[in-house]
């Protein structure tokens, strides 16, 4: 019945790249673009200016010319009174000529525009599945499935688990990873440009593929408003297994929508496991001649051992998918009731999983140890200790798997020693939040919005941590597995410090992205309503679960209405400030206070001014230097050796002067 959705897909694949081919030739027309063949016509940033004789324009002519890839000059901004803003979303860097636009973020494969590719993709997923949580916490408020059916509701956990693990949290951190790793190490790019870009650009359709069943059924909706109706529109229904896939309910499933979600998951991997390649060899290649092993900052450590967690687990997801697809199908039996097939899905799937949830959790420890001295006024206590407690979590992941498995009724023997293994990689994890702690011990505190989130974040995970180790133990866990409580100690750690140290992450190089500072009283209340909201919505979980009640159903007893309430209000909360959060980055971007140093957060002063601000601060110099010839951009024109001169000697100690 969903056959006529492929040669419906195939036309419109043609159809864009028939566009996206006229584009392409339009952009490199040679009427509206130039070679970049006299080396006088380049710019420091890798534009192009766009003289008819190689020489350098006229100072007259600065304000009435226009480059090749669209962007204009300034003129006289000094004289003006005017300081041009200086960041990355306002003066883009190019290494050649490329089209400016949309066709330029579709074609770039510079490592700061898929960085920040990433980190917008992740956004609009993250809105995705937190409207999803909204829903869900909308439908807890009563007893009774009043607003939305079962069926509904198993489709909105199903969704939001996959959307927030597969497309919010891990290309957020992988756009963080592509924008400042090269800065970090100075690397002039990622080590396989072309193959950074297809690692995202697999991203969008496989968000499609694991959601079509929404968006056929959105479409189908409008055509019948205004046309015939589509009936194979509807053949695709959200998919209502859970996000875990457990067979043999998604075996026996015939929504042909879960068969594009697994094809989804597998090109999802296959993009994350490109990426993982790309930050592993960039690390052990592409190091400048100042960075070796022992000065690399601890998030680039923290990137690495996630990307070798990458590797060796997004694998197994990739072949558990397909063998799921083939007893879909084809008739294969691998996961056959007969045959013990649903556990041997257990453990593939949490051989996987559980490496996952460190492939998550170790960039925001990076995220944490990077920042949290930047206003400590203290060097990070204790490096060699967070290091080696990061490659420790590294290797001790793969070992813990089956304690989601506890309450399957495996060997005893076997549960014991997996119930080892988990308490003890929660050793390294507590000696990261013991250094952290030290770190601020006797520090010039600073609680600006990166710290106060990055504290908020520490106090959380020990929550999460601290009811992980109780999860960790075998008679607590087959009491407890499958309640509540797994569902609030899970979120103290994914909303807590992994999202925390995004928003603190966002707050601490917003005026390196931009070139303007945000506003510090929205980012305290965000900060705020963020700590409350996180404990008003999960705490109350903990007790729910104590007292029994099974998660991933859509009615409850009614003593439990209280309680379930009190998470959907804490819910509003957390809806209300990322809302504050969204509101001030936009805002701050068109109006915010105009960087006017490269040391914003007065780095210098604890000698903690990181390769990422002597990037900005090099850049910053570069373009402010000269302000009459400064462009609109915040770019800088190069007229080459030979036409320099002293106008730009003159220029320069101008500035300076």
């Amino acid at each position: 019945m969903s056959l006529p959705l492929v040669p419906l897909l195939a036309v419109a694949s043609v159809l864009l790249g028939g566009w996206a081919c006229w584009r392409r030739r339009e952009s490199t027309d040679p009427t509206t673009t130039e070679s970049p063949r006299n080396p006088a016509s380049l710019r420091t940033d890798g534009g192009e200016e766009r003289p008819d004789d190689g020489h350098p324009p006229d100072d007259r002519q600065v304000s009435e010319e226009r480059r090749t890839d669209g962007g204009e000059r300034r003129a006289d901004s000094g004289s003006e009174g005017r300081v041009p803003v200086i960041g990355t979303l306002y003066g883009r860097e190019h290494k050649t000529s490329k089209p400016y636009g949309l066709m330029r973020w579709v074609t770039s494969v510079d490592h700061k525009d898929i960085g920040i590719l990433y980190l917008l993709f992740g956004l609009a997923a993250g809105m995705w599945g937190a409207t999803d949580a909204m829903m869900i916490r909308t439908e807890l408020f009563t007893p009774g499935t009043d607003v939305w059916n079962a069926e509904t509701y198993n489709g909105l956990f199903t969704t939001h688990g996959l959307t927030m693990l597969f497309f919010f949290v891990t290309p957020v951190f992988t756009g963080l990873a592509n924008y400042f790793l090269p800065l970090l190490i100075d690397a002039d790019d990622m080590a396989f440009p072309r193959i950074n870009a297809i690692a995202f650009w697999l991203l969008p359709p496989s968000l499609v593929l694991v959601r079509a069943g929404l968006l056929t059924e959105v479409l189908a909706k409008v055509i019948d408003a205004v046309g015939p109706r589509i009936e194979f529109l509807y053949a695709l229904e959200p998919p209502t297994m859970g996000w875990t896939l457990y067979t043999p309910l998604t075996t026996q499933l015939a929504n042909p929508q879960v068969d594009l979600l697994l094809l989804g998951l597998h090109l999802s991997g296959l993009a994350t496991i490109m990426g993982g390649v790309n930050i592993i060899v960039t690390i052990f290649t592409e190091r400048g001649q100042g960075v070796s092993w022992s000065t690399l900052d601890i998030l680039t450590w923290s990137l690495l051992t996630t990307s070798g967690l990458i590797l060796f687990a997004f694998p197994v997801l990739g072949s558990a998918v397909l063998m799921l697809l083939f007893d879909r199908n084809f008739g294969t039996t691998f996961f056959a009731v007969e045959a013990g097939g649903p556990i041997l899905w257990q453990h593939l799937f949490w051989f996987f999983g559980h490496p996952e949830v460190y492939i998550l959790v170790l960039p925001a420890f990076g995220l944490t140890s990077q920042i949290l001295p930047k206003f400590s006024g203290r060097k990070l206590f204790g490096f060699k200790f967070i290091v080696y407690s990061t490659l420790a979590i590294g290797v001790l992941s793969f070992g813990v798997w089956a304690h989601h498995m506890f309450a399957t009724g495996m060997d005893p023997r076997l549960r014991a020693s997996f119930m080892v293994v988990t308490l003890a990689i929660a050793v390294p994890s507590a000696v990261k939040t013991f250094n952290w702690m030290a770190t601020l011990w006797n520090g010039n505190v600073r609680l600006e919005a990166p710290m106060q989130f990055l504290v908020g974040g520490i106090g959380l995970f020990v929550v999460g941590g601290v009811t992980g180790i109780f999860l960790a133990s075998v008679p607590v866990d087959i009491v407890v597995h499958g309640t509540y409580y797994v569902v609030a100690h899970f979120h103290f750690i994914v909303v807590g410090i992994i999202a925390f140290s995004m928003f603190a992450a966002s707050y601490y190089w917003y005026p390196l992205f931009t070139g303007r500072m945000y506003n510090k009283r929205l980012g305290t209340a965000h900060a705020v309503l963020s700590i409350v909201g996180v404990n008003v919505t999960f705490m109350p979980l903990f007790l729910i679960g104590l007292m029994g009640l099974p998660r991933r159903s859509a009615s409850y007893p009614v003593e439990f209405t209280l309680l379930q309430q009190i998470a959907t209000v804490g819910a509003f909360v957390l809806a209300l400030s990322v809302g504050i959060w969204l509101f001030n980055m936009v805002n701050s971007f068109r109006t915010g206070p105009v960087v006017r140093t490269p040391d914003p957060w007065n780095l210098k002063e604890s000698n903690q001014f990181s390769r990422e601000w002597q990037w900005f601060e090099r850049r910053m110099s570069e373009n402010l230097s000269n302000p009459d010839r400064a462009l609109a951009d915040g770019g800088r024109v190069d007229d080459g050796p030979d036409a320099s001169g002293g106008d730009a000697d003159a220029a320069t100690g101008d500035a300076e002067n």
